[in-house]
C-alpha cells in the first residue's frame, strides 16, 4: 500500500471538512457556489499538522530559504504556528534542518503598549514567507507582504493553502511580490474535486 503524502491527506482533510457547496457571500463581495473554509482544517489537530509539514516540503521543493513563516491574522494565525512548530520537529529528526520562527500581522496597529504591526519574530534584512489561507483577490497577503517589507524583512516567497483562482488575485499578488514566487498548496479545482470524489 501506497503512503499518502502529507499533501494528499491534507487535501482530503480540506475537502471532506472545509469544502461545502452552495450560494455563499465572499468577504470580496462576490458571490460563490461553494465555500471553503480553511481554519476548520488549519485548526484542527491532525489538520493543523498536515498544514506545517506540507507547506515545509513545497518550499524545500521549490528551494526557498527563509527565517520565518508570517501572514495576517485571523487566517494565518493557525498555518504559521503549524509551519514553525513541524519545522522544530523536522530539526529533531533532521539535525541542521532549518527552524522558521513565526510573525502575525495585524490589520492596524496597536494604541497601546508598543504600538506594534507585528507580533512575533522581526528582524531587518531577514528572509521570510507570507502565508495565507485562501487567496481570492490576494488583498490580505499583500497587506502582510507589504507590512513585512516596512518592517525591513525581505520576502522570500508566499504562499496560500487555497487558491480560489480569481481573474485578480494572482496577478495583484505577484505584482506585490516583486519577483518573490507565489506558492499554493491547492486549487480551489482541487479540492471541489476530491469534495466530489469522496461523495
Amino acid at each position: 500500500m501506497t503512503t499518502q503524502t502529507h499533501s494528499q491527506q491534507l487535501l482530503s482533510l480540506l475537502a471532506r471538512i472545509s469544502f461545502r457547496l452552495g450560494q455563499f457571500k465572499l468577504s470580496s463581495g462576490g458571490t460563490s457556489d461553494y465555500y471553503i473554509d480553511c481554519r476548520t482544517t488549519t485548526l484542527h489537530a491532525e489538520g493543523g499538522r498536515l498544514t506545517g509539514h506540507a507547506i515545509l516540503e513545497l518550499l524545500e521543493k521549490n528551494g526557498i530559504k527563509a527565517e520565518a513563516v508570517g501572514g495576517l491574522t485571523l487566517g494565518a494565525d493557525p498555518i504559521v504556528c503549524n509551519v514553525a512548530t513541524a519545522s522544530a520537529w523536522c530539526a529533531i529528526s533532521n539535525p541542521g534542518s532549518p527552524l522558521l520562527h513565526g510573525f502575525l500581522v495585524r490589520k492596524a496597529e496597536k494604541a497601546h503598549g508598543t504600538g506594534r504591526r507585528i507580533e512575533g519574530f522581526c528582524r531587518e534584512g531577514a528572509r521570510v514567507v507570507i502565508v495565507d489561507d485562501v487567496c481570492t483577490t490576494g488583498s490580505s497577503t499583500i497587506n502582510a507582504l507589504e507590512a513585512a517589507r516596512e518592517a525591513g524583512m525581505i520576502v522570500a516567497a508566499v504562499v496560500c493553502v487555497v487558491e480560489r483562482e480569481e481573474a485578480n488575485g494572482r496577478p495583484a499578488v505577484e505584482a506585490a511580490a516583486g519577483g518573490a514566487p507565489f506558492l499554493r498548496l491547492f486549487s480551489a479545482n482541487d479540492v471541489r474535486a476530491e469534495h466530489i470524489r469522496q461523495q
